[in-house]
């Protein structure tokens, strides 16, 4: 598809954004013209970007499909439109299906799914087999089928020797092993955050000490591996402490926050709406000051989606009962955009989104240049909208973001030779 991008400003590697508007041709694929007041063709789409930004193509380091095994939650089409609407032109979708992804045919199964699509798939495969934690994968097999990285998503592996073992052999074939965080001996049936709310809401509580406990653990073990650790929704400014230490010392470890994470800090339990029943759990506000403050210093890599569409039978229920997740690919940027507002700049949020999760999974770093393979998101940083869950793309609708004001929009993607334009927001009125 042939495509001209009028009247944007060009963003770098660093995140910032070129003073003057330019257009941008884009034809079989590949960039052949830069430079403003460009006209079109017959056969070329025009994109009027009205002064808007555009970023080398956005990647989520971390969602999940729901496919195989629960498609009626989302399923593979409809997570990439869902993908595609929210400005990603990649994914990294976690291993945990029903059943898990732990084969080379697994791997390219979800690969094979992108090919006629603007959202590439970066596969991850299971660190143990069915995510059980007793043994370890094929990693050799599926590392050379495409995975990008081996998880057990939310099972925590808590066989410090089966840990050791795999960022070892992960070490050896150059992949990372992803981590979630957490001692499940302590936060055991916990619903949300431990502290003064979960108390006055009479629920369990998941103490951020679980959480840092199972990072200091894993921190040693990297250290004497010397292996490559990404740590998964990282939510505690203990964790964030650590992790700033270990990069200090050189470890090669990396690590993500999900955008929800950085908006609503444990009062909202109050509300018992369970649509704020997540995992890690929202902590307190001073949890959320270190985490901006891990963004800002590079000690976060990545900000993510940490997408888990719910129906309404796992979501509208007791809260004791409902799903962890919320359903945010669509909404990620713009989240993170809003929460970090005046407190983290926008070309560090823009970094977390482009050039950090390709540099934590090995991914090639595209370029805005002439003769360049065009991957790209066209994006409007300042936009007030309002989003509405009754919009969505995605399959389900378990969101706490419907009716909120939000900064920052994606308007379209180009991507593997398509174009895209992004579901028109509900702009509000100042």
């Amino acid at each position: 598809m042939n495509v001209l991008i009028k009247s944007v400003h060009l963003v770098d590697s660093s995140g910032k954004a070129s003073k003057d508007a330019t257009d941008i041709l884009i034809e079989s694929g590949v960039i052949s013209k830069l430079g403003a007041s460009q006209t079109a063709s017959n056969g070329v789409e025009v994109f009027d970007g009205n002064g808007a930004w555009v970023s080398i193509g956005w990647v989520d380091s971390k969602a999940n499909f729901r496919d195989p095994g629960h498609e009626t939650k989302e399923g593979i089409k409809n997570g990439l439109e869902a993908a595609a609407a929210g400005g990603f032109t990649g994914v990294v979708l976690m291993s945990s299906t029903q059943p898990a992804i732990q084969s080379k045919a697994d791997i390219e199964f979800l690969k094979g799914k992108s090919h006629a699509h603007p959202v590439k798939i970066y596969p991850t495969g299971a660190l143990s087999v069915n995510r059980d934690g007793k043994d370890i994968t094929e990693m050799f097999d599926m590392k050379n089928a495409g995975a990008v990285a081996f998880t057990d998503d939310r099972r925590t592996v808590s066989d410090s020797g089966l840990f050791m073992r795999a960022l070892q052999y992960a070490k050896n074939i150059g992949s990372p092993i992803i981590h979630f965080p957490d001692d499940p001996t302590i936060s055991g049936k916990g619903q949300v955050n431990e502290g003064i709310p979960s108390t006055m809401a009479g629920m369990k509580g998941m103490p951020s000490f679980a959480e840092e406990l199972m990072v200091n653990r894993d921190l040693k073990i990297c250290s004497y591996t010397d292996g490559r650790l990404h740590f998964s929704t990282i939510s505690t400014a203990g964790a964030v402490a650590l992790i700033r230490k270990a990069k200090a010392e050189g470890l090669h470890v990396t690590a993500e926050v999900a955008a929800h994470q950085l908006f609503f800090d444990d009062t909202t339990i109050l509300e018992f709406n369970t649509n704020y029943k997540v995992k890690p759990p929202f902590r307190s506000k001073q949890d959320i000051v270190a985490l901006m403050e891990g963004i800002a210093d590079g000690t976060i890599d990545c900000i993510c989606s940490d997408h888990s569409p719910e129906d309404e039978e796992n979501k509208v229920v007791e809260f004791d009962f409902a799903a962890f997740g919320i359903s945010g690919i669509e909404t990620a940027f713009a989240v993170a955009t809003t929460a970090c507002q005046n407190k983290v700049g926008i070309e560090k949020i823009i970094e977390s989104f482009t050039v950090n999760p390709r540099k934590v999974f090995g991914l090639p770093v595209p370029e805005i240049k002439v003769g360049a393979k065009a991957e790209l998101t066209v994006f409007n940083p300042g936009l007030k909208w309002v989003f509405e869950a009754s919009s969505m793309v995605s399959k389900s609708k378990n969101t706490p973001f419907s009716g909120m004001e939000l900064i920052g929009k994606p308007l379209a993607i180009y991507s593997n030779g398509l174009f895209r334009v992004c579901p028109s927001p509900v702009v509000q009125k100042n």
